[in-house]
């Protein structure tokens, strides 16, 4: 058998009721979420588990999500299961550091809850955008945006057919105009609060290295892929350099995933809220396994590679 990669979903992937069966049926689950209650300002359990609109504000998000996944994560490894690489998308990149041994639960938890804020208040509201772009090779929308008036650049490289661009609202749309013209089969604007993974959020990125300034990182017990450079990390040195950057450079998701298969990955398991990474997944390799652990029953799907 070859390596087992556990993966984590990044922002977006979120709804009410993520993570409550975890919560109600296992003490290792329920600890995170208490953990993240106790060392936050805010009411993490009621955010994850009541109808609730903040759940979809990036200030908030980001500290659900990671307790989310994580409160799954520490399930799974308690059933002995164990990876031989990890990776997360954007966000999810903070789970994959936990899972790798790298930064405590706690102190993740604590740096994406102001990595929430800090994204959100840089940019006002309306000022920034972003849309998917379907249908089109990287390489040609690499071509056009160039010639596009204002800030407008590849956010997210998800998988062949899919990517991601932002910055500047006029420019998205212009770009997303040109796009069409190209050759795209679909642009689609996105419902998000900021110009995520875009030049304009450097200030962001720069603040979020304070933030890390005072975090204990350890060297990964697990090699970890980072977003930014789809490269392997082994040295606790680059980590948080990476983190910042991170928030203003584009997500390298479907290079990541090719450097793990090439490296001998052929089983991903996507730990937490939804299937957004399983149907990346699809598109980028359909001969390697994927499976998504976001409810108690998928629990069941571990026993084929265990």
């Amino acid at each position: 058998m070859g390596k087992i990669v556990f993966m984590f979903p990044g922002q977006g992937a979120q709804y009410v009721g993520m993570g409550k069966d975890f919560y109600d049926s296992f003490a290792c689950s329920k600890e995170i979420f208490d953990k993240a209650n106790e060392v936050l300002d805010i009411d993490v359990k009621k955010l994850c588990f009541e109808e609730n609109e903040d759940i979809n504000i990036t200030e908030y998000t980001q500290a659900a999500m990671v307790t989310a996944s994580v409160a799954i994560l520490k399930k799974i490894e308690e059933m002995g299961l164990k990876p031989d690489l990890t990776a997360g998308l954007s966000l999810g990149e903070y789970c994959a550091l936990v899972a790798s041994d790298v930064m405590s639960f706690e102190d993740a938890v604590k740096v994406v809850r102001q990595r929430g804020i800090l994204m959100q208040d840089t940019v006002p509201a309306g000022e920034g955008a972003m849309s998917a772009v379907l249908g089109m090779k990287k390489e040609a929308i690499e071509a056009v945006l160039p010639d596009v008036e204002g800030i407008v650049t590849i956010a997210n490289y998800n998988c062949p057919g899919q990517i991601v661009i932002s910055g500047e609202s006029e420019a998205v749309a212009k770009a997303g105009d040109a796009l069409k013209e190209a050759g795209a089969k679909r642009v689609l604007p996105l419902k998000v609060s900021g110009p995520f993974h875009s030049p304009m959020l450097k200030p962001a990125g720069e603040k979020l290295l304070d933030v890390l300034a005072d975090v204990e990182v350890n060297d990964p017990k697990v090699p970890y892929v980072s977003n930014t450079t789809a490269e392997f990390i082994t040295n606790k040195d680059e980590v948080k350099t990476l983190l910042g950057r991170q928030v203003y450079s584009s997500v390298c998701w479907e290079q990541s995933i090719e450097k793990m298969i090439a490296d001998g990955a052929d089983t991903f398991v996507e730990i937490g809220p939804g299937k957004t990474l399983c149907g990346f997944m699809r598109k980028i390799d359909r001969s390697v396994k994927a499976i998504n652990i976001a409810k108690v029953e998928d629990l069941e799907k571990l026993k084929e590679i265990m």
